[in-house]
């Protein structure tokens, strides 16, 4: 995979897209496609000296496609390493002469490669947390109201085995405690699950938990445990169910020294999360709910409550992410327990989390003053310094990436458009085809930067910076237009590899936007890289 590949999780399959097959095209789609494909570009058909060596590149583009994709080894090869494992040389060989036998090399390779993937998956976390106390400060007892610490490894074992160790570490003004645990996963089947677990210290105990999948959207967990300083047992009966694509619902039922019984809900999209659960118990009753909404893939602002007979307090703030890895977030708390500002670190897997106490007395005044405060700041800070540093990192790391791959984006576009140079007369046609009997027109296609797509929405007018990150693939779309008035791009398939499209924004997230007509009427529709277009539809309705 290359790098954009690992970026999108995708594999690239610009073979499939250059015959314009599915990547599950049966060999018979494959060489009716090939036979269409040639058809359009065999040198032959063009007198042109100009035409003919055009139509000769994109016909060895298509030689090569069929080539590969016809061959049950060369295409299980490519399917699964892509174009490097077919240059490594790896598709023949004095020992791998038959397609069974390939196909054993290609799945020990595979599970190789999971192995040492797996050995890898090593994945470490944990959480600081630091009490500060203004009030106690002021008062000359020292600042740090106390300290703990937690950490946690997981590793994987094998395919069906994994491994958690942890431990923590709490410290409160003269009093403390520690305590380490262990687990152990086992995957029984693709349905059901055991854990085994235990535990020394402050919490002493073990426990067995399993899981099953009840259905496709119900899943049961039992727990029991056994504390080893009482002696006491718990055991717990947790049922989930999906209640939506977004949403999921739970019911937890605890028998034990504490019994209760808890109702849960929660709620995750790609604009908004939310969470809100209602626990009554033996001796104490409690909710609690959040909500985080995202202002963009950078930026979210959250608010929470809890209330019950321990529990009284509102928290409102926000974060940022600084990078693919770190994310901060500020947030403002008043409770019973006092007015508190908190300061967040997630880096990873690990978290540093600061809550600041500021007053332990509930003041109206002060309670506003403090959220008015750091909230006010924050917005200054962030128009004055923050955006413009961010704007500014953001264009050097775009015209970075122009000066590295203007030349090979240059030779992309050439070759884009000598594409459309062959496939336009017969677009035309098609074209003119479909005015006559008022089918599918494409009016307009542009496929290229997400952003630029965007700017171009917001803006009547295309300037210098949006023709440099898309291109017009209006030719190429109505080409593909079939004699029954309907076009088709298969999901799974980079569309760059399209015959007449190009990436003019490598490492950039793409899009596909398309206006049409049929019937009359005005239709768009903006489609993700790698997802299928299908048109027309009336949901792309104007």
């Amino acid at each position: 995979m290359n790098k954009e590949e690992e970026e999108t999780g995708a594999p690239n399959r610009e073979l499939y897209a250059v015959l314009q097959v599915s990547p599950e095209a049966t060999d018979e789609e494959i060489r009716k496609a090939y036979r269409h494909w040639a058809q359009v570009y065999h040198p032959d058909k063009y007198q042109d000296f100009h035409l003919k060596e055009i139509a000769t590149q994109n016909f060895q583009r298509i030689c090569e496609a069929y080539e590969i994709l016809s061959d049950e080894v060369k295409r299980q090869i490519y399917d699964i390493y892509g174009m490097e494992g077919l240059k490594s040389g790896l598709e023949l060989g004095p020992k791998l002469n038959k397609p069974e036998e390939l196909k054993e090399e290609l799945e020990r390779l595979k599970k190789r490669k999971e192995q040492e993937k797996m050995a890898a998956h090593f994945r470490p976390s944990g959480t600081i947390l630091a009490n500060i106390s203004l009030p106690q400060f002021l008062d000359g007892h020292g600042i740090m109201r106390g300290m703990a610490m937690s950490s946690e490894v997981h590793s994987q074992l094998s395919k069906r085995n994994t491994i958690a160790i942890g431990g923590n570490l709490e410290v409160q003004e003269t009093a403390g405690g520690a305590a380490a645990s262990a687990v152990l996963r086992h995957q029984l089947s693709s349905v059901s699950s055991i854990e085994f677990m235990a535990s020394a210290g402050l919490r002493a105990l073990i426990g067995v938990q399993t899981t099953r999948n009840l259905s496709l959207h119900s899943t049961a967990t039992i727990t029991i445990a056994k504390s080893l300083k009482d002696g006491s047992i718990n055991l717990s009966n947790t049922w989930t169910r999906q209640l939506s694509e977004t949403a999921d619902g739970n019911i937890q039922l605890l028998l034990g020294p504490e019994s209760s019984i808890s109702v849960g809900w929660q709620k995750k999209d790609e604009k908004m999360s939310a969470a809100g659960e209602l626990k009554i118990g033996t001796s104490s009753f409690g909710a609690s709910a959040h909500y985080t909404h995202r202002f963009s893939s950078k930026s979210h602002g959250r608010i929470a409550g809890r209330f019950g007979s321990t529990a009284l307090e509102m928290e409102v703030g926000g974060g940022r992410k600084l990078s693919d890895f770190s994310t901060v977030r500020i947030l403002y708390t008043v409770g019973i327990q006092g007015i508190f500002w908190k300061f967040e670190l997630h880096r990873g897997g690990q978290k540093l989390i600061i809550p600041v106490l500021l007053s332990r007395n509930l003041n109206l005044a002060f309670a506003t003053g403090a959220f008015l405060v750091p909230t006010s700041l924050y917005f200054i800070l962030k128009k004055l310094i923050f955006k413009p540093y961010y704007l500014r990192r953001e264009k050097q790391k775009a015209l970075e990436n122009n000066v590295k791959t203007s030349a090979q984006v240059q030779e992309a576009r050439t070759g884009a458009e000598k594409a459309q140079q062959l496939l336009q007369n017969v677009a035309n046609r098609k074209r003119n085809k479909q005015v006559e009997t008022n089918g599918l027109i494409i009016t307009k296609a542009l496929y290229g930067s997400l952003k630029a797509l965007k700017r171009r929405a917001e803006s009547t007018e295309v300037n210098g910076e949006l023709v440099s990150e898309v291109i017009d693939v209006t030719i190429p779309l109505n080409f593909l237009v079939n004699d029954s008035g309907r076009l088709k791009l298969h999901e799974g398939v980079k569309k760059s590899g399209i015959m007449g499209f190009c990436d003019p924004c490598p490492g950039e997230t793409k899009q596909l936007y398309v206006e049409y007509t049929c019937g009359g009427r005005a239709f768009e529709v903006t489609v993700d890289d790698y997802a299928e277009l299908s048109i027309p539809q009336e949901a792309h309705r104007v």
